[in-house]
């Protein structure tokens, strides 16, 4: 929600005044010497499995194209889309086997079930840049970034957190499911085989040598799964870090959010950070003409063709504000 407080230009590269300090503490259930284990070994062993693809026997052209392809179609769809805009903020609503098949995409990306990632998310915009804030990078870059996934935070990681930030998600049958049974662990894996599977046959029938197809299966999956993996990683971690430190100022937030232009472009328009602060229920983080916003155009299609309907729009004063070159004072909330 938003207030009509007008403040100063809001021509890019303007600072409006900050009221947040310069430097966080860690959150106060973080035990940094608690390593969790699990997104270690698994963080490291993907980041190591990720630089096969230095080595010549595990390239291909077609490893490439697919890595491409997914991060736009996990990353965009899964993440940006399914994760962020339309199940954490409900920007949007779409037919329940879309929502669904989206859902998977995101999980098939490694960054938590969608309960887990929303209630976090939700509480970072609760609490943006103060001490609660989970990945804030004014404790550190590095802790923004990724720092704060690898060790224990008990404000976190606890029933009362789900319960306060993700009970409507819970809620739902589908997403209760990916809760139980590693559900989610199985997806990865899954997914993991049918590219090498797809790859091997498609290298031995065109080759008639199994070995080619072995090369050619593996070539997928390093590219196809674990390159596309960790760059998706660094990309939505880059929206956590980067632009919560560098970037230009739409609007005055409570808190540290800029839109930065590497982010915007990379990340298919996430980088257009403070336009979401301002707004977060806004289906379109892009503001501003030249602020590319892929996601919301994809949005924008799949309303044109019936999948997708109450798209949440910029307010109108908010654009007028905008429009003045004036930026405007906005209230926390997701």
């Amino acid at each position: 929600m938003t207030t009509s407080t007008d403040v100063s230009s809001g021509q890019p590269g303007t600072q409006p005044a900050e009221s947040h300090p310069d430097r966080l503490p860690y959150p106060i259930g973080v035990a940094p010497r608690k390593i969790l284990w699990p997104y270690a070994i698994s963080n490291t062993v993907y980041h190591l499995l990720a630089l096969l693809a230095f080595l010549p026997w595990f390239f291909s052209w077609t490893g490439v194209v697919l890595a491409w392809l997914g991060l736009n179609i996990f990353g965009t769809l899964g993440i940006n889309l399914c994760y962020y805009r339309l199940l954490t903020h409900q920007g949007l609503k779409v037919p329940r086997w879309l929502e669904y098949t989206l859902a998977v995409l995101g999980v098939c990306c490694l960054q938590d079930t969608p309960a887990r990632w929303i209630a976090i998310h939700r509480k970072h915009h609760q609490h943006s840049d103060e001490q609660p804030d989970p990945h804030s990078p004014l404790v550190t870059f590095l802790w923004g970034h990724m720092g704060w996934l690898l060790v224990e935070n008990r404000e976190v990681n606890n029933i009362a957190t789900y319960e306060k930030y993700a009970r409507d998600i819970l809620r739902d049958h589908f997403y209760f499911a990916l809760e139980k049974n590693f559900l989610w662990l199985w997806i990865n894996l899954a997914q993991g085989v049918l590219f090498y599977l797809a790859g091997l046959a498609i290298g031995w029938a065109t080759t008639g040598q199994y070995l080619e197809g072995v090369r050619f299966g593996l070539s997928l999956l390093v590219w196809g799964v674990f390159v596309r993996t960790v760059a998706v990683w660094h990309i939505t971690w880059s929206v956590n870090s980067v632009t919560h430190m560098w970037g230009y100022r739409n609007y005055d937030t409570d808190e540290n959010s800029k839109n930065n232009w590497l982010v915007g472009i990379v990340s298919n328009g996430e980088g257009w950070h403070n336009n979401h602060h301002a707004e977060p229920r806004c289906a379109a983080h892009g503001h501003r003409w030249w602020e590319l916003d892929v996601t919301y155009r994809t949005i924008r299609f799949l309303q044109r063709v019936g999948l997708a309907k109450d798209v949440v729009m910029p307010s109108e004063k908010l654009l007028k504000k905008l429009a003045a070159g004036k930026v405007m004072a906005t209230e926390k909330g997701w």
